[in-house]
């Protein structure tokens, strides 16, 4: 088991926290201070690549708690995820009908999973990576993804992918390459593997 007792994990998500907990890590975790929509917007006007986009992303939310004084003296994670198929960037269904049609296109199709990841202390980038996962989904005619969709319900809208791997998603997924954990939004492997650097 890893203990660190300096670690803040700069994310609100869930999945992120589960993974680093069931991974052995001490840490803490708080909500990044940065407006990550509005910088989101401003790179892809940019027309940034998704990895550079990730990555700047990740370090956005990872300086603005390591500039807080009371997190001074401790290792801030910050992580940001994105898909995209053929360099367009996928959002968030909004709603059922749009989680169709997202579905529909990845169909069939290898589409990747770029993670951005930084590690800042004092306000300062200490380390930083990214990892790309391949996930191909199945070829899926529009009955059966209508009968994934009712099966999965609502809450699959807070997944950009509109699957999640770690449940009902393994039914539409045909092959992934690469971090299985970075699919659920954290390159655990690099990340475990810095962390167990620090002295």
């Amino acid at each position: 088991m890893i203990v660190h007792n300096k670690i803040i994990l700069a994310s609100s998500s869930s999945s992120r926290y589960q993974i680093l907990k069931k991974s052995g890590v001490n840490f803490q975790q708080t909500t990044p201070l940065c407006k990550e929509e509005d910088v989101k917007k401003k790179l892809s006007r940019k027309k940034f690549s998704p990895s550079a986009i990730a990555k700047h992303l990740s370090y956005e939310k990872s300086i603005s708690v390591s500039r807080v004084k009371k997190y001074h003296n401790y290792n801030v994670v910050g992580c940001d995820t994105l898909i995209y198929l053929n360099n367009q960037i996928f959002d968030k269904a909004k709603n059922m009908n749009e989680a169709r049609k997202k579905i529909l296109k990845l169909s069939g199709k290898t589409h990747n999973i770029v993670s951005g990841l930084t590690i800042s202390k004092k306000g300062k980038r200490i380390w930083q990576c990214s990892q790309t996962t391949k996930v191909k989904i199945r070829k899926l005619n529009i009955t059966q993804v209508d009968n994934y969709l009712k099966t999965v319900g609502a809450p699959i809208l807070q997944s950009v992918g509109c699957y999640q791997i770690e449940s009902l998603g393994t039914h539409i997924i045909e092959e992934i390459k690469g971090d299985f954990f970075n699919v659920m939004g954290l390159p655990l492997f690099k990340l475990l593997k810095y962390l167990n650097n620090i002295k």
